[in-house]
């Protein structure tokens, strides 16, 4: 299938101009800049919806259209990308991206949602009237009268490989996820394919929005008194909104006494402020503190026990966003920008450590799906030695006594185990603490010392905490 050049219009045949559709435009605006500038569709998204609130008028059943046209097609990406592969004749790399997004915006119309297949088509192709012009408009409409011939399940027998012959192909083509992200997870996982089969469909379901209760300043009692809100799983603190609630209107999210922060993050901070010490417990250290969620939960959990939390964040503007999550904070604290592997502070001055390392994302892919297409194998070797040097720096900066918890938002081994491994090697005088007890409540933690949380057994992120004393 070829991307036609416009033809002359025949004469005397009126011409109607392209009608805007404001619902799929914004999507389409929303794609391009994920695909363009390397926007997060969770950073993009909610500006977008607010502008078309206030000059289109939105009401809340197209802001939810618009959020599922933009996630579910990023969710799908790969396997829509397949099959629209098999209707056009060129390589899919050939074709224009932003023709690419009004075809996935069709597809998923087509495949992923109620929407009829009259109504996806022409829809699909009116906006590519609008944004592509009238000649790859019916390049368009072509391609997608071919996708609506089959549904989602009968095309991907067509283009997904049979399980016997490639477990992974088959499932990074059913699943929509890259082959080397199916293998590190079902590495890190283990197990056979109804494991691994359940994870990767919990990353493409859309994730609820979870609230936290910062302690001294909000209770759960009171985010619960909003129509949509039911108690959390397993965090205290935690209140999860039912789909379509909108943290924005609650006012304990507006003041600042509570925050959105996914239910497995709360439980990584609540783990290493609930690890047993020796001696006292007056200064605590968030060494990867942006953009402050955790940091906002150990400053009220550190203030209820009389002692101070130092947030630390290399980059000057997250440092901004964590003093802005830890401000009215009843007790003290401190916010500096700092280079955790270069730290300002002396050695063992700390009785807790959180140490939060950059890292890859695999474990949020639930909340944002293109990091699967944007990240790379390579990646690993690049946050490797930094993950290695704030671990150390984690382990020089606690007091003998002190506990340190290395956190990750991937499951992946090579950010999780084999980061603590190697640097135990090098730190005799450190030891591994077992987690389990400090997710009280929490099924299915494994074998231990260290915890991972799974999306499809826990709900959570793919949270992984390894808490680790220093004993001289």
């Amino acid at each position: 299938m070829s991307e036609q050049p416009r033809r002359p219009r025949k004469p005397g045949k009126p011409y109607r101009r392209p009608q805007k559709d404001p619902v799929r435009f914004l999507a389409f605006e929303a794609l391009r800049a994920v695909d363009e500038r390397d926007a997060y569709a969770n950073l993009v998204l909610p500006p977008l919806l607010r502008k078309a609130r206030e000059k289109e008028g939105f009401e809340a059943r197209d802001a939810a259209l618009a959020t599922e046209l933009v996630y579910g097609t990023l969710r799908r990406q790969g396997t829509y990308d397949a099959i629209i592969a098999e209707c056009v004749d060129r390589p899919l790399r050939e074709v224009d991206p932003p023709v690419l997004d009004v075809l996935s915006l069709g597809a998923h119309q087509l495949l992923g949602t109620r929407i009829p297949t009259h109504a996806a088509v022409s829809a699909s192709v009116e906006l590519a009237r609008v944004v592509l012009g009238d000649g790859r408009a019916k390049f368009v409409n072509a391609v997608l009268r071919k996708i609506a011939q089959d549904d989602l399940d009968g095309w991907i027998a067509k283009v997904a490989p049979p399980y016997d012959d490639d477990p992974e192909d088959h499932l990074a083509v059913v699943h929509s996820h890259p082959r080397w992200v199916v293998s590190a997870l079902w590495d890190s996982l283990g197990g056979g394919r109804a494991g691994i089969e359940r994870l990767l469909e919990a990353d493409n379901e859309r994730p609820e929005v979870t609230l936290v209760a910062r302690p001294g300043r909000a209770t759960p009692e009171e985010l619960l008194r909003q129509e949509s809100a039911a108690p959390g799983r397993w965090s205290p603190y935690a209140v999860r909104l039912a789909e379509g609630g909108e943290p924005g209107a609650v006012g304990a999210v507006r003041e600042g006494r509570a925050g959105v922060q996914d239910e497995g993050s709360q439980l990584v901070a609540l783990a290493l402020a609930n690890a047993p010490l020796e001696g006292r417990d007056e200064k605590w250290l968030d060494g990867c503190a942006g953009p402050g969620g955790k940091a906002a939960l150990l400053a009220a959990l550190a203030a209820e026990r009389g002692a101070m939390l130092l947030a630390s964040e290399k980059q000057p503007h997250r440092a901004g966003l964590v003093a802005k999550a830890l401000a009215g904070n009843p007790g003290p604290y401190q916010v500096i920008a700092a280079d955790g592997t270069k730290p300002p502070w002396k050695p063992g001055s700390f009785d807790r450590v959180l140490m939060d390392v950059p890292c890859t994302g695999l474990g949020a892919l639930r909340r944002r799906p293109e990091a699967r297409w944007r990240r790379r194998p390579e990646d690993l070797e690049g946050f490797g030695p930094l993950q290695r040097g704030l671990l150390s720096t984690a382990l020089d900066s606690v007091r003998v006594g002190g506990v340190v918890g290395y956190a990750t938002c991937s499951p992946h081994l090579a950010e999780t185990r084999a980061v603590v491994e190697d640097v135990l090697k090098q730190w005799p005088s450190a030891e591994l603490v077992d987690a389990r007890p400090l997710f009280p409540g929490v099924p299915e933690l494994g074998e231990g010392p260290d915890v991972q949380l799974w999306p499809h057994v826990h709900g959570t992120d793919a949270m992984y905490l390894a808490v680790i004393r220093r004993t001289g």
